[in-house]
């Protein structure tokens, strides 16, 4: 120990001073410096041969730089992990694109062919939310109605008419989407508690909640008790007013119903359900079947080509509906309706207390040639020239008929 005079030591114990070694420089666990002088850095002493450092012999120079690149390098993985966890950048959405993050899936309030529509709120909104599956259809052709709703939703976001139903936005293919299990009322932001994924193939579109119900539920509450004929003067104005607007867009509807038509709180229409809706192109004909029967116009039961004309058909039968408090064709089988509509000219029966205006409209409307048929500007300017001050016009209902009425029998035909 006299050659180690004067120098300071500690105490370490053997397996801890060969991790520590490390720390200070040390190339080897054999208490040899790494400072190329041979200088020991370890020394042993005492009755029990324990190992010291010494003091003199720590690099503190060195010891400074290789913790500056530990922690260098500890921040260095710590940034990659960052950027790892971290969302790639948000691609920016298109003009029509909702926000999922911003949607609140309710419960389910109707279901159709292509797709079920749910009760929600969007940026603290009510809307209507469907949801429409085309992956069961196989790949080609759910390729094919994504590219067309995509096409036609540009179209929508664009619409803006007190007649028709304002258009929040869509969103196509998401994966995201979290849909309440049937019959709960656990909201998209609840999955935990019961959500389910929607398909990869399907695609959303939002519209504002209407909280007065469909047309065809007012309808039905009024089968014994009609409705006013002011009532139905103004119903029907609102939507031809709503088709009007749609057709001077370029815009065929192609389903116009009682089940499609919205009422908000002030019993305004408004038309709803656009999944058949169709982009009029100036260069090609429509055809097929598209639409409910027993408001398709000849044409379209024929499947030959059609235009917006095919819309004014259906008016005509939904106004007669919204006249009478009832349904089109009651006693015809949807396979019988085809053959009488088109072959035999068949059209609902016109009730002789129908005031001459309102059956004018409607024959003009369902008239079997589409070119006899008015466009929507014009039942508009017909619709507006009728006198409801009076408050007569309307039908007289009659408890032990099963119509409701005492005036059914007039049975209008126009052969195509």
């Amino acid at each position: 120990m006299s050659s180690n005079a004067g120098a300071s030591v500690a105490p370490i114990g053997g397996g801890a001073a060969r991790a520590r070694s490390r720390s200070f420089g040390s190339s080897s666990s054999n208490g040899r410096a790494a400072d190329g002088n041979g200088a020991g850095v370890f020394v042993r002493a005492g009755a029990d041969n324990e190992m010291y450092v010494r003091a003199d012999k720590i690099d503190l120079k060195n010891l400074d730089v290789q913790l500056e690149k530990s922690r260098s390098q500890v921040w260095l993985e710590h940034q990659r992990s960052q950027r790892t966890a971290s969302p790639r950048p948000e691609t920016p959405l298109l003009e029509w694109e909702i926000d999922l993050a911003k949607l609140d899936i309710q419960n389910q309030i109707a279901h159709g062919t292509f797709g079920v529509v749910y009760r929600g709120t969007y940026d603290g909104h009510d809307v209507a939310v469907k949801v429409l599956d085309w992956g069961h259809d196989g790949q080609n052709t759910a390729a094919k109605h994504r590219e067309a709703f995509q096409k036609e939703v540009a179209v929508w976001q664009k619409l803006d008419h007190p007649n028709v139903t304002k258009f929040v936005g869509a969103s196509m293919g998401t994966s995201q989407l979290k849909i309440p299990k049937k019959g709960s009322t656990t909201s998209s932001s609840s999955s935990s508690r019961g959500g389910r994924a929607a398909p990869n193939e399907c695609c959303v579109v939002v519209v504002e909640f209407q909280h007065g119900g469909t047309l065809k539920t007012l309808l039905y509450n009024h089968r014994d008790k009609k409705l006013s004929y002011r009532k139905v003067v103004r119903l029907a104005l609102d939507l031809a007013r709503g088709l009007s607007y749609l057709h001077s867009k370029k815009v065929m509807h192609r389903d116009v119903k009682a089940e499609n038509m919205l009422l908000d709180r002030k019993r305004t229409l408004k038309i709803a359900d656009f999944g058949v809706a169709r982009v009029e192109a100036q260069s090609c004909e429509v055809t097929g079947q598209t639409g409910t029967l027993g408001y398709m116009a000849p044409e379209v039961l024929q499947g030959k080509p059609y235009d917006h004309k095919c819309d004014v058909y259906s008016f005509g039968i939904l106004l007669w509906e919204t006249y009478c408090c009832a349904m089109a064709y009651p006693n015809y089988s949807l396979a019988d309706i085809s053959y009488h509509v088109v072959k035999l000219g068949i059209r609902p029966d016109i009730p002789r207390c129908c005031p001459r205006a309102l059956v004018e409209i409607m024959t003009r409307c369902w008239d079997g040639n589409p070119d006899n048929r008015p466009e929507m500007s014009e039942v508009v300017a017909l619709l507006e020239k009728i006198d409801t001050s009076s408050g007569k016009g309307g039908m007289t209902p009659v408890d032990d008929v099963a119509q409701g009425c005492s005036c059914f029998g007039f049975n209008h035909r126009s052969v195509a």
